[in-house]
């Protein structure tokens, strides 16, 4: 989950208290994170358009993060509602009326689906840089993305699972927040929109694809 506790689901990360425990994604963290990414790679950017789902859980605790870095950065933001794949093409057309330099992509994945194609085709058309939260993205053709290593998360989901077949119960088990990060950079997308990936950004990305 997003945020777990600010979701209601636990009533703390060290302590669930419930019939529920697991992985959080950290999202609302990542969210603010990821509008850092998009200052460093245009240091002169003032107005980004955000890609939300206001019906997300977690939707206002990442559009709060998002919004204190952008208040620190002097960033304008421009937020639009996405709720439905045909709101997509809307959202590019709104982004690029209010002139946005860039997009930050948290819309919910309920929503995109199997659009990751056209998504990624629509930011070049617009030529925008957009951040994306998962790495399938930019396996699609996308600029870039900056979020938790889903692997590693499977992976340590999976010993849950092991523990309470074990008998133990999600009460007993801390919620735990991930501890692999992935910064993907696609300069095949890059070069498509004119944009020019500063080498000190370049070098910490932890895959580059060519």
């Amino acid at each position: 989950d997003n945020d777990p506790v600010a979701s209601g689901f636990v009533a703390s990360l060290a302590q669930p208290g419930g019939n529920i425990t697991g992985l959080s994604t950290f999202a609302p963290e990542l969210s603010g994170k990821r509008l850092e990414l998009l200052k460093e790679i245009i240091p002169r950017l003032s107005r980004v358009a955000v890609f939300g789902t206001s019906t997300q859980p977690g939707s206002a605790q990442m559009l709060k993060e998002v919004e204190l870095v952008a208040k620190a950065f002097g960033v304008k933001l421009q937020y639009l509602d996405v709720l439905d794949p045909k709101d997509i093409e809307t959202a590019f057309r709104a982004a690029t009326k209010g002139r946005a330099e860039a997009v930050l992509f948290l819309v919910a994945g309920a929503v995109t689906g199997s659009h990751r194609t056209e998504i990624v085709e629509l930011a070049v058309k617009s030529r925008l840089p957009v951040i994306y939260p998962q790495s399938n993205y930019v396996e699609a053709g996308g600029l870039m993305t900056y979020g938790v290593n889903q692997t590693d998360l499977d992976r340590r989901a999976a010993t849950y699972v092991d523990k309470i077949l074990k008998g133990r119960t999600p009460r007993d088990l801390p919620v735990e927040q991930p501890m692999k990060f992935e910064f993907i950079i696609n300069l095949k997308a890059a070069k498509a929109i004119g944009l020019t990936i500063p080498p000190n950004v370049l070098v910490r990305a932890t895959k580059v694809i060519r």
